[in-house]
């Protein structure tokens, strides 16, 4: 049995900061246990850099950024690794997933963060750019999250969903652990990128809605969701993902405007959007997871679950379904991708593949990400 740590690092479209998992990994049974974790939020002026970067970057901005993130995550993984008293020495890789700057479903997707800059502050290997290998199969590049929750997080007697709530919601249908013929997975649509965009619209001092407090003090107005909920998007059937190219600050700010043409509030305008996270999210379980029944269970994860106006909104939606928090079954869900991403530069450091053609709709399974030597 092959036993080994390693470090899975990711920096998500929710724009938070750097998120660094110590984890355990074994191939016999493939298991992947969490030891340590570690978050950093980003500054107002590298959050501002990154959103720049995805608006309008040029190549020189590029460079300097993708640099810059690499010594970003390298510390993280140092931070982590100090408190939990491993040394580098001890670790087999590092697993970067990057910041995606770009995601252009089919076509190209671009992740920032040098791996070299990473292998040379630690000495390890790191495993990197796992989603362009999807793209040249024919695939959308996303989500890739969907391998790890067939093998580690689905039921082991039943079906179960997993949505995970970041900058992008995406879920998967799991029929049962360990078993990938039937899995589904795919992006329902925003997550937390239009209520955060929204809310640092209206209070540039605000990284998001902390607790739903400006949600929970506005309306959602229905005449402004229409025809929001009117984008092609939702009614595109999977397989599918999107970014914020898609759901970001133009969408953001068009919901605004609505809002504000209807007489309603800042907080109605907060509360809108939290309504549309809620009610896409359950729109997509209903027309693309048939197979899973009302009496499956919806697990969620990532900052979203946090929300505690989304996840009310979400679980009226979707009742009778029982909603779960990951952190109830597993472990602190804000760790998941981080881990996740771990798990697949195992499947690369072992020659396995790591996607899902049925979630990601590549020709077929491949092998994901480079491989930096230490």
């Amino acid at each position: 049995m092959t036993s080994c740590l390693a470090v899975g690092v990711m920096s998500g479209t929710s724009l938070d900061g750097v998120s660094a998992a110590l984890v355990r990994l074994t191939d016999d049974p493939l298991e992947a246990q969490l030891v340590a974790f570690h978050q950093e939020p980003y500054a107002a002026s590298e959050r501002g850099q990154i959103v720049d970067a995805i608006a309008r970057g040029g190549s020189k901005d590029l460079a300097l950024l993708h640099v810059a993130l690499g010594e970003r995550f390298a510390a993280a993984i140092l931070q982590l690794l100090a408190a939990a008293r491993t040394s580098p020495n001890d670790l087999a890789f590092v697993a970067s997933h990057g910041q995606t700057i770009w995601h252009e479903p089919g076509r190209a997707t671009l992740q920032l963060g040098d791996p070299a800059v990473i292998a040379e502050r630690l000495g390890v290997r790191v495993v990197s750019d796992f989603r362009a290998r999807d793209v040249a199969a024919g695939g959308q590049g996303a989500p890739l999250v969907p391998l790890a929750d067939v093998m580690l997080f689905g039921h082991p007697d039943r079906g179960r969903l997993l949505l995970n709530i970041g900058g992008i919601a995406n879920v998967t249908w799991v029929p049962r652990r360990g078993t990938a013929v039937g899995a589904l997975a795919f992006d329902t649509g925003p997550g937390v990128a239009v209520i955060d965009a929204v809310t640092r619209g209206l209070d540039p001092d605000t990284r998001f809605d902390r607790d739903g407090a400006r949600a929970r003090r506005g309306k959602p107005l229905r005449k402004v969701l229409e025809p929001l909920l009117a984008d092609a998007y939702f009614a595109q059937p999977p397989p599918k993902s999107t970014g914020r190219e898609h759901f970001g600050l133009e969408f953001a700010d068009r919901l605004v405007k609505l809002v504000r043409q209807a007489g309603g509030s800042d907080n109605d305008a907060v509360a809108t959007a939290t309504a549309l996270t809620a009610e896409t999210i359950a729109r997509g379980l209903e027309r693309w997871t048939p197979g899973a029944g009302p009496e499956t269970e919806l697990v969620i994860s990532g900052g979203g679950a946090r929300n505690p106006v989304l996840v009310e909104m979400l679980a009226a939606r979707v009742h009778p379904r029982p909603v779960q928090p990951f952190d109830r079954l597993f472990f602190d869900g804000e760790a998941k991708e981080a881990l996740v991403f771990a798990f697949l530069g195992f499947l690369t450091i072992s020659g396995l593949p790591g996607n899902l053609p049925a979630a990601t709709g590549a020709r077929g399974r491949r092998v994901l990400g480079h491989i930096t030597p230490a």
